[in-house]
Formats: structure tokens, sequence, C-alpha cells
């Protein structure tokens, strides 16, 4: 009995060295994801069809472009290989908590930090490609959701808000390149599918509520630090910030507390009156000869008269509507005023406008770029534009396209009617961060509603 008991263990170490000896165990005390079995899991292999027919036409366009656009391309799909092996991983591990799941999804951060950091760079001619990838990437953060407490949205609905977010970026990119380099097009319309089609299918199809752990695996463990050399075992290091989890780190107990800390923390200990001088009787209000119970009626009525009182005027910059260097118009701080007119314009010019309300403004010529910031109840009627038309933190504006316009971008807006033309209904329109947005389109025929 016991011989046969040795020799199973000896089967079983000789087993584990193997497997240690051919990377078959990971940094979590795993086994090794890339197993046979694994790997035909239906999830796995969808993930790998999803790799196949839409990140390989990221990596065929990266590849056209170089430099550092193939540098970010290489990241962006690097991170989604690390995803890939945490859903392998998944498979064999119990849920874990949020300070396990931190720990267990930082390959991924690192990832995507990278990408975030070459988004943050200044001075890059492509920095628009970063900041699309780095807005895309939290897409993969679909796989820390945890239930509807968690605070994230649903798998589906991040993985589409956060391609929201990335396709401003995007489409600055097509519009940059779209008569410059047919490469660069190819790359944002790939990045796009990726998501869009590509993740959001995937996710809908095996992950609709989220990944499903093991509740008879592993449990998730922070890897092993080195121990000093007395052989006494290291202390653990606090896990570390997360772009996984939006919960502040808690303040040592041994630093100094300020501000408000500070005063409950007194309050707390118990000694408040330390400190404090004596009252004496003759410092009491009742006992001071100086002061009396009546007041002056001459100092009372000085102090209230409201002749005396300037009231504040908030200061409101004059209207403008003005050809700046022969390249802007700026029409800024026009109120009530429906008869603003821009005539003479070129495809070279820009129109900015700004702080108007309760206005209209009509472009009749084509423009290269209009945009609408700050503005309230306004109304804008053009023609044709050559790269977009852009609302940024507007309210209740309308805008009507008479003629063509490839991209319409609407941000942090609340309220905004769009009508388009026969002409312009292929044009990209993105939101972010904006609610109640309507796009007209005309009728079959002239006759027909909106």
């Amino acid at each position: 009995m016991e011989g046969k008991l040795v020799e199973r263990l000896e089967a079983a170490v000789a087993r584990l060295e193997a497997l240690a000896a051919g990377g078959g165990i990971s940094a979590r005390g795993l086994p090794d994801s890339g197993g046979d079995d694994m790997s035909s899991d239906p999830s796995i292999v969808a993930f790998d069809d999803l790799m196949d027919q839409y990140a390989a036409k990221v990596s065929g366009a990266a590849e056209k472009i170089g430099g550092q656009v193939l540098d970010v391309s290489k990241l962006l799909l690097k991170a989604f290989s690390v995803e890939k092996k945490l859903l392998m991983e998944i498979k064999q591990t119990q849920k874990p908590d949020m300070a396990g799941l931190a720990e267990f999804l930082k390959p991924l951060n690192e990832v995507i930090m990278k990408v975030n950091s070459m988004a943050e760079a200044r001075g890059s001619e492509f920095i628009n490609h970063f900041k699309s990838a780095a807005e895309s990437l939290s897409a993969l953060a679909w796989i820390a959701y945890t239930g509807k407490d968690c605070g994230m949205s649903m798998p589906i609905a991040h993985v589409e808000e956060s391609w929201q977010a990335a396709e401003f970026y995007n489409n600055k990119v097509l519009v940059e390149y779209k008569t410059k380099d047919p490469n660069h097009v190819e790359w944002a319309k790939a990045l796009k599918e990726l998501y869009l089609p590509g993740l959001r299918g995937y996710v809908k199809s095996h992950y609709p509520l989220g990944p499903v752990w093991n509740a008879s695996g592993v449990k998730v463990s922070a890897a092993p630090s080195k121990a000093p050399q007395s052989g006494a075992p290291a202390p653990p290091c606090p896990p570390p910030a997360s772009h996984f989890t939006s919960e502040p780190s808690k303040a040592s107990s041994s630093q100094p507390k300020q501000g408000m800390s500070a005063v409950f923390q007194e309050l707390s200990s118990g000694n408040v009156t330390a400190g404090l001088r004596k009252v004496t009787d003759d410092m009491k209000a009742k006992n001071r000869t100086d002061r009396t119970g009546v007041v002056s009626t001459s100092k009372k009525q000085t102090s209230s008269t409201p002749s005396t009182t300037t009231p504040t005027v908030k200061k409101v910059a004059p209207p403008k509507l003005e050809l700046q260097m022969g390249r802007k118009w700026a029409v800024e701080n026009h109120i009530g005023n429906k008869n603003l007119v821009i005539d003479d314009c070129d495809a070279k010019q820009s129109v900015y406008v700004f702080g108007c309300k309760d206005s209209v403004l009509q472009i009749q010529g084509k423009v290269n770029n209009i945009t609408l910031d700050k503005c309230t109840k306004m109304g804008v009627l053009f023609k044709d534009v050559v790269a977009a038309f852009e609302i940024v933190n507007c309210n209740g504006v309308e805008a009507q396209c008479q003629g063509s316009a490839p991209t319409i971008s609407v941000d942090n807006t609340s309220g905004a009617q769009l009508y388009l033309s026969k002409d312009s209904l292929e044009a990209a329109i993105t939101t972010a961060k904006s609610i109640d947005i309507n796009v007209l389109v005309p009728g079959a025929t002239s006759d027909a509603d909106w």
C-alpha cells in the first residue's frame, strides 16, 4: 500500500516538474492555459476568430503605415492577447474580491497604461491615432464587470460607450487623411470594426452578463515577493493603483491627518478643552459696563441704507461677427439676433460660434469647418462643410445642412436637432457625453415630412 502511494507521489512530482520546466505553471499558480482542452473551448475559439477577422486588418494597415502608428497598434493587439489569456484563466479561477480582481487584471492594465502614456505625450503628428487606441482599449475593461452594483455598465453597453469616446478621435483621423493617405483611413476603419461589430458581437454571444468564474477553481493570489536573506517572510505589498478600479487608496493611520480629519480626530480623543482660557465673571457680557442692550437707531439706519449699495452687474462681452486674419469667422455673444449672415466665405475659412443665445446664423457658402461652443437655443443653416460640423457644450441647438458634411460631432450637449439634406445622408455622426440628440432626414418626396 505504501509503495503504491510513493509511486503516485513520485509521478505527481515528475508531472509538476515537467510542467514548470515547460512554462506550464503560471505566476498565479494556475496550470498553463494553453492546453488543448482550453483552446478548444467555444468562447476561446470565438476570440481567436475575432483576432483573425478584425485584429488582422488593424495590423495589416499599421504595417503599411509603420513608425509610431505601428508601435501603438502592436500594443493594442497585445492588450487583446492578454485579455484572451485572462479569459482562459477565469475558467480556472474563483471569483475574487475587488483587491484580488485588481491584481488579476494587472497584466492587462499595464499594457493599457503604456498606450495611455503615448496618448498623453505631446508633439506627435499621430496624436489622434494614439488617443483613438487609448480610448478604445477601455472597452476591454468589460472583463471587470462583477454585477449591477460594481459601478460599470453591463458588458455590451460598456463596449459601445468606450468606442463612442474613441470615435471622436478616430473620425479626426478619417477627416485628416481622407485625401492624403488611404492607409490611415484603412487603419481607422479597421479599428472601428475591431470593436463594432467585433468585440461587441463577441461579448454579446458569450459574456452578455460578464465573465463566468469557476466556483471550484483556485483563488487569486498576488505574485510572491522575494523573502529577505534572514529567511523571514517579507510583508505583503499594497496592491497597485489599477485602471479597473475607482476606489481611492486609504490613507495610512500613521500619517498626520489634515483639514477636517484632524478636527474630528481631536474631538474623538476626548481632550477637547486643553488650552482653553477660563472665562471670569467680569468677562461675561451681562457684567460688562462698556456694553448696553440698547441698539443705536442712527447706526442701524446707516448700515441698512439701500441707496449706498451698488449692485454688481455681470459684464457681457460685446457681440461680434468678423473675419479674423482672413481665415476664421468669429461669431460671438449675440443674443436674440435672428439675422446673422455670413455670405462672403470660402472653403479655406472656418466659422467659430461662441456664447450666442436665441439667435440664427446663415452661412451662404462652403467653409472648411463650423464649431458651435457654449450656445443656447441657437440655430445654424449652412450649405457645405469640407471637414466637420461640431457642437460642443451647447443646449437646445438646431442645425440644418443644405449641402454635404462628411463628419458631424456632438460633445457634451443637451438637446440638438440635426436636419440633413440628401447629399449629407452619408455623414459620420458621433456623440459623446450628450443626451436628447435627434437626426431628421428628408422624406421620400419633397412634400413628405422629415
